[in-house]
């Protein structure tokens, strides 16, 4: 789930032993090569990772072709409408093979229970070698054209093709995905009703100087992100989970999600950043409790009780996914359960 960034002038690498160049080098292979067959694996569809209700599909579109996971529920039967929540891994990870989403967020056992149709779309290591979603890159950030139009063909070609309901399909992200996921928000509102970010960041956090975050303010990115809706411009509600002792994305990326996604809400309604909508916020604190993190809850609403923004900070957890039930090497067992939290909230807001 890992976005690393390095910018290293070559001049001032220290000279190393050549024993210790082919021993870095001999791990930066074996672990581009388990992630690679990972990958792999999971395009292939290889049985024992497809359970009763999974499909393995290939969406074909002006801007390539996607590998995905759909999970159908017991509920299917080809008469209902059911909802469709995508699930977007981050780096280092697949949708639905080895270290995958899938695992990660046991989002099948929730869907059998509560009847919602799951899609999990898995990167391709020809376009990140480490399969990070590339949201950091500008090219990957605009309606009709790389990843995003990518993952909307699929929720579109799912919805056709299994009778999935329009007006409820949601996207949840992690990492890079997360960052994936806002964009998705912003590129194809019309689409998704639901936005879930599980550390990551706002729409265009690339243009974020790390060592200057003020000279970039979340309003600035939030002009763009709703410059990016055009016409098709509507509140997509927004869930943001962090933990606090992430140090791959601080908290601070999150705080300023927040401040970013409320400031695209008022610009939405009527294109001045000016809290215009009579906004109120409410936090609730939860206590620390049988090797359970603390945590804060903070839902951000307008006047007629719809969220703008909620936002969980998790105390004591680092780069991760929290969840009771949850099985990958990002997942941290002692947080709220992600994906009930992320349910909840999507059921909660259907696309007006």
């Amino acid at each position: 789930m890992t976005s690393a960034r390095s910018a290293l002038n070559a001049d001032m690498v220290p000279r190393r032993p050549r024993r210790w160049l082919r021993i870095v080098s001999g791990i930066f292979v074996t672990v581009v090569t388990v992630i690679s067959l990972g990958v792999a694996a999971a395009q292939l569809g290889l049985p024992w990772q497809m359970g009763e209700g999974d499909r393995n599909h290939v969406y074909d579109g002006p801007a390539g072709s996607q590998r995905y996971q759909v999970h159908l529920p017991p509920q299917h039967d080809g008469t209902a409408r059911l909802p469709v929540v995508m699930a977007i891994h981050g780096c280092a990870m697949t949708g639905y093979g080895w270290n995958s989403m899938k695992a990660t967020t046991q989002f099948n056992r929730l869907a059998d229970r509560e009847g919602f149709i799951v899609v999990y779309p898995t990167q391709l290591i020809s376009r990140n070698v480490i399969a990070c979603w590339n949201s950091a890159d500008p090219r990957e950030q605009h309606r009709h054209t790389g990843e995003p139009a990518l993952l909307a063909g699929v929720a579109r070609q799912v919805v056709e093709k299994y009778g999935g309901d329009p007006a409820q399909v949601h996207v949840a992200g992690a990492s890079s995905g997360a960052g994936t996921a806002v964009i998705l928000a912003a590129t194809y509102p019309d689409v998704f009703a639901t936005v879930t970010s599980v550390a990551g960041g706002e729409y265009g956090l690339n243009q974020v100087d790390p060592d200057d975050p003020d000279s970039t303010s979340p309003l600035d990115t939030a002009r763009q992100a709703w410059a990016q809706m055009g016409e098709r411009a509507r509140q997509v509600p927004l869930l943001v989970i962090q933990g606090e002792q992430d140090e791959v994305v601080p908290p601070l990326v999150a705080t300023r999600l927040v401040a970013h996604w409320t400031a695209v809400g008022d610009l939405v309604d009527d294109g001045l950043p000016n809290d215009s909508l009579g906004l109120t916020e409410e936090t609730v604190s939860v206590p620390a409790a049988a090797g359970r993190h603390a945590y804060t809850h903070s839902t951000i609403t307008t006047p007629d009780g719809s969220s703008i923004v909620e936002s969980y900070h998790v105390q004591g957890m680092g780069h991760a996914w929290p969840g009771p039930d949850g099985d990958g090497r990002y997942t941290d067992r002692a947080g709220p359960d992600a994906s009930q939290i992320v349910w909840e909230f999507a059921e909660r807001h259907p696309m007006r």
